[in-house]
């Protein structure tokens, strides 16, 4: 394969990563879903910006992510920093276009990104931000969240007929991956994704 070849194949995959990338509503899982796929990738090593840069923006936007211990302001500039180094000093497209596509994400939306900072996710993307909750309200007792979940993060009991003292179904949190399967098979669309922030707020009240 030619070299000509093999640059606009490189170029495909960073156009696919970018595509896949996009599909994500929140910003952060946006900017980290492609870090990730850029070190999921070939390096070939011969430039700082990309090889450590790469590693600390993922550390970086995990911490945002989930609004780890001291995450604030600086963990921003930090990110826009290594945007900027990467674009500036990497040798190939690649590296210069990570770096663009970190720039442009956080500076997208101001907003969204104070939110985080404030431990919020305001797309509901971040599992480390969010929580699942069956609302008995909407809940019909059918017990098919129940059979699906791999976790055993559901407890509750299958309604049954002329038999009443029913444990009303409930998603254990801790157990919890957020991995939305229960969400796809609930009929009544029981099943709320809430962000913690928020309702932490809400109880303190």
């Amino acid at each position: 394969m030619s070299e000509e070849s093999l640059i606009e194949e490189k170029e495909k995959k960073l156009e696919d990563i970018r595509k896949e990338a996009e599909e994500k509503a929140c910003l952060v899982q946006r900017a980290l879903y492609y870090v990730e796929e850029f070190l999921a990738g070939p390096m070939c090593g011969r430039c700082y910006p990309c090889s450590l840069g790469t590693y600390e923006a993922r550390i970086r936007l995990i911490r945002i992510s989930q609004h780890l211990e001291n995450v604030n302001e600086s963990d921003i500039k930090a990110l826009k920093r290594i945007g900027s180094k990467m674009m500036e000093g990497s040798f190939c497209k690649k590296g210069k276009d990570t770096g663009k596509f970190i720039i442009e994400t956080l500076t997208s939306s101001e907003e969204e990104i104070n939110q985080h900072l404030s431990g919020i996710c305001p797309k509901k993307e971040c599992i480390n931000l969010i929580e699942y909750v069956i609302n008995p309200e909407l809940c019909i007792m059918c017990g098919k969240c129940l059979e699906t979940c791999k976790y055993d993060a559901i407890i509750g009991e299958k309604r049954e007929p002329y038999l009443s003292g029913y444990l009303p179904f409930e998603i254990r949190q801790k157990r919890c991956t957020r991995c939305g399967e229960c969400i796809k098979v609930c009929p009544a669309e029981a099943i709320e994704v809430i962000t913690t922030k928020i309702e932490e707020l809400v109880s303190s009240k």
